[in-house]
């Protein structure tokens, strides 16, 4: 294991203090899986008061003293020390009421969620693994350590938790972790909105993240309810070989591992069940469900507490995923005219992915998406006028021709953008400014 310079001048300093120090958790797990750690937490045998010590002439915060935790500056990097400890009773199903300090690393190592996160590491002394840790890394399982139903109960973000790194790794819940995990599961509701989007969003954006929506959506449907009427509803559509569930996870599978994107693909098509009628023939529709889909997908992430930015992405992208787009400079300027070429391009990669979840017999759509894409290219690249700053004139040009401020200056600026874009007009300042002074009074 590779242990930074900082790291291992922390962890010397404990030791030759006469204190037992190592490093443990998600650094070490990281480490095993050959990739290089973000974060290294030290865990030792030194009493807050005694870890403060140690560091004396080091700039020291007490981050959590309370159980344990005080974070050390060396070398400008901030390092997290915490005493070994047992945590009492999880009143709130989230956090301990109070930690009682010990001298065993064992028992620290037991209170830990699960097997992978509970293994610890000493420059010296190499891995401690005492509950099978890296076994569990090597087969790829996610096992609680100890009892999972008692884990669960004490902190009920550690179903979620299971699922982020299930599919993260796209590993399989241990079968007696998964249980406990189901039975658990109500215990969610007592978790903050702001940690469930967190874990969602880890969850998305995992390699095994189809497994996990599929499987687990019973699980997934507490926090999130209107995923559950997505889960065996039929499409009786040729395009669609999947339930609405399965195609929207297909769909996050096949889009890149991105917060707004994979939320937009979870979400586009959420408003089918509530939009299905049948032709005479027995064919599926679902008219409309691209707005009852926008709806709900804003209801969720509302009270997910999402923030604006990631909302609109995601909104805009659910509302216009259906959207019919004709081959042409036109029907594509309009459409960067609305969203502008940022959320156009991934708008079309959410094309793309809506459609790898379709029959196989209509993916030769992708060719098509590539020609949109190529024509908002060349457009941009000619910096062709698609948006109002392009426009050859403006609103001062339009006061100085006499024309008073206010919101009509606007509705003249709009209505000469779409005559550009449509073709009826050119860009030209000279070519405007006659066509409003023929057509518009000051």
């Amino acid at each position: 294991m590779i242990i930074p310079e900082h790291i291992l001048k922390a962890i010397d300093l404990l030791n030759s203090a006469g204190y037992e120090a190592y490093l443990v958790g998600g650094c070490v797990r990281d480490a095993l899986l050959g990739v290089q750690p973000k974060d290294y937490d030290i865990t030792t045998s030194a009493l807050p008061e005694q870890t403060k010590a140690v560091f004396n002439g080091y700039h020291v915060i007490e981050t959590g003293i309370k159980h344990g935790t005080v974070t050390v500056v060396i070398d400008h990097s901030p390092i997290e020390i915490t005493t070994y400890r047992v945590d009492q009773e999880y009143l709130d199903h989230r956090h301990p009421e109070n930690v009682v300090f010990t001298t065993s690393l064992k028992e620290d190592l037991a209170r830990r969620d699960f097997t992978i996160n509970a293994m610890a590491y000493h420059p010296k002394e190499g891995l401690i693994d005492y509950y099978d840790g890296k076994k569990d890394l090597d087969t790829c399982t996610i096992r609680c350590v100890g009892d999972p139903k008692e884990r669960f109960n004490e902190d009920a973000l550690r179903i979620l938790r299971a699922l982020r790194f299930a599919s993260r790794f796209d590993s399989p819940i241990d079968i007696d972790t998964e249980k406990a995990m189901r039975k658990c599961a109500g215990l969610l509701k007592k978790i903050s909105a702001e940690r469930i989007a967190a874990e969602l969003n880890e969850i998305l954006c995992g390699k095994g993240v189809r497994r996990i929506l599929v499987d687990e959506t019973e699980i997934l449907g507490v926090p999130i309810p209107e995923l559950l009427p997505m889960k065996g509803f039929e499409q009786n559509n040729p395009h669609h070989i999947y339930d609405v569930l399965t195609h929207s996870a297909v769909a996050v599978e096949s889009i890149p591992p991105e917060k707004d994107l994979r939320l937009a693909a979870l979400f586009h098509d959420i408003g089918k069940p509530f939009c299905y009628s049948e032709g005479e023939d027995g064919v599926g529709h679902f008219y409309g469900h691209a707005k009852q889909s926008e709806i709900i997908t804003k209801r969720i992430m509302d009270r997910l507490k999402y923030d604006n930015q990631t909302k609109d992405s995601v909104l805009l992208l659910v509302k216009y995923h259906d959207l019919h787009l004709e081959e042409n400079e036109k029907s594509i300027k309009r459409l960067l005219r609305k969203i502008g070429p940022e959320m156009f391009d991934k708008l079309i990669l959410l094309y793309c992915a809506d459609n790898l979840a379709q029959s196989p017999a209509y993916r030769d759509r992708q060719e098509g998406y590539d020609r949109l894409s190529a024509i908002a290219e060349k457009i941009l690249s000619e910096e062709q006028c698609f948006s109002l700053k392009d426009l050859a004139v403006n609103g001062s040009d339009l006061i100085r021709m006499g024309y008073r401020p206010g919101p009509a200056l606007g509705e003249i600026l709009d209505k000469l953008l779409t005559k550009v874009i449509d073709g009826k007009l050119n860009n030209d300042k000279e070519e405007l400014t006659r066509y409003i002074e023929k057509h518009f009074r000051p």
